[in-house]
């Protein structure tokens, strides 16, 4: 028909829509990153799952801990180890298992297998075992030659009244003993260590292990999305958390960009520009 002009199709831009850009978010770090990290709990997941998991959110994962003793009793457990490997995933041993390991005389034996069978993290906990100080510094300084540490201070004992000042001081020794992050206990429940029994958080402990070690090494335990949000709105889009269900990955980041109610309005800009954010 005279008079219709033909579409210029190479004129026009082409949108991803599965990657949109139209929003103003705040900036988060990129894998492979120290801060800003994603830990997420197994409890006994299988391989197949994991896969799933791993493909559908593998860009926001950063540690994956396979619980208590669950390692060492999972068939797929190599399998599982070679997956994450493959996405860039930190695997973890949990604390429970090097203090098994401890109890029964075999601590070295225990790290000669985490890394023969291709753990780059183990995680190093004294919440049912007591551990000395002075034990728990070599502990840490022996592992970090050989793994990525994680340390965990706090008791795993809902009657132990916890104070602030005693946690500062754990955290700054495993910092100096040689963790690269610091647990702060909370397990997978959230009402023990940081939390009390209704799961509200500790802040006087929270502001005291922040100011001891900085933010990039302190690793919160922080299973609910409550608790994941008041931490996110206090530190910003960068704060560690940990202890995620690998189903809730996806849902966590939401929550660090401000795409969630709870954290609508609220996520700085920019973490290292908030108070409490810089390194010590």
């Amino acid at each position: 028909m005279t008079g219709q002009s033909t579409p210029n199709h190479n004129s026009v831009q082409v949108l991803n829509p599965a990657e949109p850009d139209f929003l103003e978010l705040p900036q988060r770090t990129r894998k492979p990153r120290r801060y800003g990290i994603s830990h997420v709990l197994d409890n006994g997941m299988p391989v197949a799952e994991v896969e799933r998991r791993l493909q559908n959110a593998a860009a926001d994962i950063d540690v994956w801990k396979l619980g208590w003793g669950t390692a060492y009793i999972d068939p797929s457990l190599r399998e599982k180890l070679e997956l994450l490997a493959a996405h860039q995933v930190l695997a973890c041993t949990g604390g429970t298992l090097l203090e098994v390991s401890l109890r029964q005389g075999v601590l070295d034996r225990f790290m000669d297998w985490a890394e023969a069978v291709g753990f780059p993290c183990i995680e190093v906990s004294c919440g049912t075992v007591e551990i000395p100080r002075a034990d728990k510094d070599k502990i840490i300084s022996t592992a970090a030659a050989r793994f990525l540490v994680l340390s965990e201070v706090g008791l795993k004992d809902p009657r132990a009244t916890p104070s602030a000042a005693q946690w500062a001081a754990d955290a700054r020794a495993d910092v100096d003993a040689g963790a690269t992050w610091v647990l702060t206990e909370g397990r997978e429940s959230g009402t023990v260590g940081l939390f009390d029994a209704e799961g509200e958080v500790r802040a006087d402990i929270v502001d005291a292990v922040v100011a001891a070690i900085g933010l990039e090494a302190t690793l919160f335990e922080a299973p609910r999305r409550a608790q994941q949000a008041w931490l996110i709105r206090r530190y910003g889009a960068d704060v560690n958390l940990g202890n995620i269900q690998p189903a809730e990955v996806m849902a966590v980041e939401t929550l660090r960009l401000g795409l969630r109610s709870d954290t609508l309005g609220a996520v700085p800009a920019n973490a290292r520009s908030h108070a409490g954010a810089e390194t010590s």
